[in-house]
């Protein structure tokens, strides 16, 4: 893609409403302009960001066995009074008629609806477990939107629901989304620890969410170091064996955020062993029983013959949450720093002295020869060579290779690192297999 025909509306200057890091490099480097409180466009660059980690949150679900399904953003009202969070949910729930008066929402969250479709499908014990998912926008109406994606009122989620004949089986699934959520964000270049949670109003008790550390964090968080140095793709991971192993290294070590936290339990780890800091939230599990299978008769026949109540538990992670999260963790005083699997782009060519005839035939020689899979943004805009790095440095894209008539001359490019800076100056014949 090339820069001068890109509709990339970077600021130079910080939008007065931004008050945390993400939400001012967002806005900046021209991912996301506000269309009203809470709700935000996602312009080209952003969309890229946002569609590689639905990429990766999509297959790590598949890989778990989860099939994925596609629910509507808009509800019945009446599938709420089945479950009885109609009237409790409070204002956060858009609520809405249609124009035959009918009570309509639009949907926070899917537990209503999935046991529906899964009790109106389902009969009996030999078709489970069963787990469904799908990628849907979400709308919660914030009584104060702010920090950008990461309190919004509209937002894009995964969520996921499991459906056993058995606590043992609910377990079970439990444990393949713990660990597939573990897989899921190491994959996008984030810790992300387990901590046991509160299940506020999902309801059950047995939940954890999944904190990345940063130092601009919105919650206070309290864990075992060990945590931090814990690698869950240095592993094969076989879902259909017993989990419960990897999920109890992960759960042994003290880790709670705020309002869970133990401090007498907490001081009991070694000094030097204490991790006190800020963290994130971008996913939460939970398994609540028969919480909504009971009141909505979502019922399979038993081995025995006898009619059971399914035990269900439900997964959510904040997808477009997720963009703002790795920008909180990944940055530095010039602006975002991507982790290469969610990158928009991979490479960034930057043409220093596009009016020179023979830097721009060297500059379209790599882009034809690194550009096969669309992973490059070529900058071929007539500007200064010092607006070109600022540009390239605050939209975070993880390897620059720059071309002006001095290597040109020595018949070479250089290379950068975005994360650590590194330079180096390359023959152009070793350009591409160096970043392939």
């Amino acid at each position: 893609m090339r820069m001068s025909q890109y509709f990339l509306p970077t600021l130079k200057e910080t939008p007065a409403e931004a008050q945390i890091v993400s939400h001012r490099l967002m806005l900046r480097a021209g991912l996301i302009r506000q269309t009203s409180a809470g709700i935000y466009a996602w312009l080209p660059l952003g969309l890229r960001v946002l569609r590689n980690i639905e990429r990766i949150v999509r297959e790590e679900q598949d890989a778990s066995g989860a099939q994925e399904v596609l629910m509507p953003t808009i509800q019945s009202a009446d599938l709420w009074r089945e479950s009885g969070r109609y009237d409790a949910y409070g204002p956060e729930m858009l609520r809405i008629k249609d124009r035959h008066e009918r009570e309509m929402l639009y949907g926070p969250t899917n537990e209503e609806m999935i046991t529906v479709l899964f009790r109106d499908g389902v009969k009996s014990y030999r078709d489970l477990p069963r787990n469904l998912y799908h990628i849907q926008w979400k709308f919660r109406d914030e009584v104060r939107p702010r920090f950008g994606v990461m309190r919004g009122r509209e937002f894009l989620m995964k969520d996921n629901y499991s459906f056993d004949i058995d606590k043992e089986g609910a377990r079970r699934s439990y444990n393949k989304m713990f660990v597939a959520y573990l897989r899921t964000f190491a994959r996008m270049g984030l810790k992300a620890i387990p901590m046991r949670a509160d299940t506020g109003p999902i309801g059950g008790d047995l939940s954890h969410e999944f904190i990345v550390l940063a130092d601009t964090g919105e919650s206070a968080v309290f864990c075992h170091r060990g945590l931090v140095d814990k690698d869950i793709l240095s592993r094969e991971i076989d879902y259909d064996s017993d989990l419960q192993p990897i999920v109890n290294e992960w759960t042994s070590l003290y880790a709670a955020t705020d309002e869970m936290h133990d401090k007498a339990a907490f001081e009991k780890i070694p000094e030097g062993d204490r991790l006190a800091a800020r963290g994130i939230e971008v996913g939460h599990i939970f398994y609540f029983g028969t919480k909504y299978s009971a009141p909505m008769n979502a019922i399979v026949t038993g081995p025995n013959g006898d009619s059971v109540n399914v035990e269900m538990g439900s997964y959510g992670i904040g997808v477009s949450r997720l963009v703002g999260g790795i920008i909180e963790a990944s940055h530095d005083e010039a602006g975002i720093v991507w982790p290469e699997t969610v990158a928009p782009f991979k490479v960034a060519l930057l043409n220093l002295k596009p009016d020179d005839a023979t830097v721009s035939a060297a500059c379209q020689k790599l882009y034809d020869a690194l550009g096969a899979s669309g992973q490059v943004l070529y900058d071929d805009r007539d500007l200064r060579p010092g607006a070109k790095f600022a540009d390239m440095d605050l939209i975070g894209i993880p390897w620059q290779v720059i071309v002006g008539p001095k290597g040109l001359v020595a018949g070479k490019a250089e290379v950068k690192n975005r994360k650590t800076g590194q330079r180096e100056e390359l023959a152009f014949d070793d350009v591409v297999p160096r970043l392939a």
